[in-house]
């Protein structure tokens, strides 16, 4: 290892950081069986600072374990129940007259908080989902000509159920394209739901320790920050989110043929993935993608990103991100399915 991956990386402090995330899985497991990826990857969003869409189907416990991780952190929480007859001013608040004073006074709404649940955020229409569109970017509210600033840190954590469409709105590309990771829910294994029967209940009364606070975040961020990712592997990034975006890949492709140089591995043929997206990724799914590969290696008690470490984030950051085609309807073609093909795809550093 290079002296510039070790560089302000302090060994202690990395100790302490794992020492909070064993702590964080070790009481989210009190209450939630299995779903180990979901509770990492709520982890690498509150570390790396990005906000969260559950997607689930009903019984998987998509509520309860954002309430766990509000009483693990202590964290301000507060819960929107979104339905088709919300308004945008239920969830950031509106301008009160005063008849006393006459004069207008702010009241706010239950975006002010540290942890927002936004539970079945696709049950209420664009405008009431768009109402977030400036929390969640820029941490702050405009109402009337004033704007309030959020608490920090800010983190949005939504659900939505992909089956039960009826009654439901699409979110806003604009809006997915801010969170940070989209998490899917699976069916518990056998044995794991065995184990659920078993304990019954209500798990939401069982304790959990608060192991993390808005200190312990930030100290884990900062040190996501000195993890090393070499240019090499910013290059990757790049050609992942790259290759999903149609134009790119048509210019790339002529570029390539004309050079008789191939744009993955194998021949140019095998990346006629072109007809199944109609827009690709933004620049801030790069961005995000660095950021969830740092965290991973944190994970994994490096000091420095691996090719690995974007591959095991790569489909979370950027499946919401891609606007499939009509064709990918037709051939039953997902997201996912899409961007392990790229992976496979392209040249490893």
């Amino acid at each position: 290892m290079s002296v510039e991956k070790t560089e302000g990386f302090n060994q202690s402090g990395f100790d302490e950081c794992r020492t909070i995330i064993e702590n964080c899985r070790k009481e989210a497991a009190k209450r939630i069986v299995g779903q180990t990826e979901t509770v990492d990857g709520i982890l690498t969003a509150l570390i790396a600072g990005g906000h969260i869409l559950l997607e689930g189907v009903p019984g998987l416990a998509k509520t309860l374990t954002v309430r766990t991780f509000s009483d693990m952190s202590g964290f301000d929480f507060k819960r929107i129940q979104f339905t088709p007859d919300l308004l945008p001013a239920d969830i950031t608040g509106t301008l009160i007259y005063e008849q006393s004073s006459g004069r207008f006074s702010v009241r706010k709404g239950p975006v002010f908080t540290n942890l927002l649940l936004a539970d079945e955020i696709n049950r209420a229409p664009a405008k009431v989902q768009s109402a977030l569109l400036e929390a969640m970017a820029e941490y702050q509210v405009t109402i009337g000509e004033q704007s309030l600033p959020l608490a920090r840190p800010f983190f949005v954590m939504a659900t939505q159920n992909p089956i039960e469409q009826e009654g439901t709105y699409n979110l806003p590309e604009a809006e997915l394209d801010r969170f940070l990771l989209k998490i899917i829910l699976n069916y518990p294994s056998a044995d794991e739901e065995l184990l659920i029967v078993k304990e019954g209940g209500a798990p939401e009364n069982i304790p959990v320790k608060k192991v993390f606070d808005a200190q312990k975040i930030e100290f884990c961020r900062t040190l996501a920050g000195k993890v090393h990712c070499a240019e090499e592997i910013m290059r990757y990034i790049v050609s992942i989110v790259n290759v999903t975006r149609p134009d790119n890949v048509k210019k790339t492709r002529m570029h390539a043929l004309a050079s008789h140089a191939p744009i993955f591995q194998g021949t140019p043929e095998r990346s006629d993935i072109l007809k199944y997206i109609s827009f690709g990724a933004s620049p801030r799914a790069s961005i995000a993608l660095c950021r969830c590969a740092k965290v991973r290696a944190l994970f994994a008690g490096r000091s420095f990103v691996l090719p690995e470490d974007v591959k095991d984030t790569a489909v979370q950051v950027l499946r919401h991100r891609l606007l499939l085609s009509y064709e990918a309807a037709a051939d039953n073609v997902s997201a996912d399915e899409l961007i392990e093909k790229i992976l496979s795809l392209l040249p490893v550093p």
